[in-house]
Parts: structure tokens; sequence; C-alpha cells
């Protein structure tokens, strides 16, 4: 994924920053993992899965 890209998306509902892990971006805040299809981010949030509180933990 470009890096400038990742710069300036944020989560679309709480519009804080977003962490990449592997094929995901994720928001810790709310929990939300959005998948990367073809490196194009799917910022929408019935996309998105939830994430447990145990992996929210290892980030």
């Amino acid at each position: 994924m470009d890096k400038k890209l990742l710069e300036i998306l944020v989560c679309p509902l709480c519009k804080g920053k977003l962490l990449l892990k592997k094929q995901e971006l994720i928001c810790k805040f709310d929990r939300l993992a959005f998948p990367i299809h073809d490196d194009i981010p799917v910022m929408l949030e019935h996309e998105a899965r939830v994430i447990s509180l145990e992996e929210k933990d290892e980030l």
C-alpha cells in the first residue's frame, strides 16, 4: 500500500489513526479491521470485521 495514502486515511467512524497489518487497516478504538483488496482499502463499516479484545491487545 502506498505510504502517502496510509498517512491520510483515517477510520470512517471515529476519524482515528489506522494501523496497517497484513492486508487490513485496523482501528484500535472501534475494534474494526478494514480489508484491502488489490491495494485498494475498503473503508465501509459493513465490510469491516470486528476484532476480538485479545487481538486488539496484541496490536
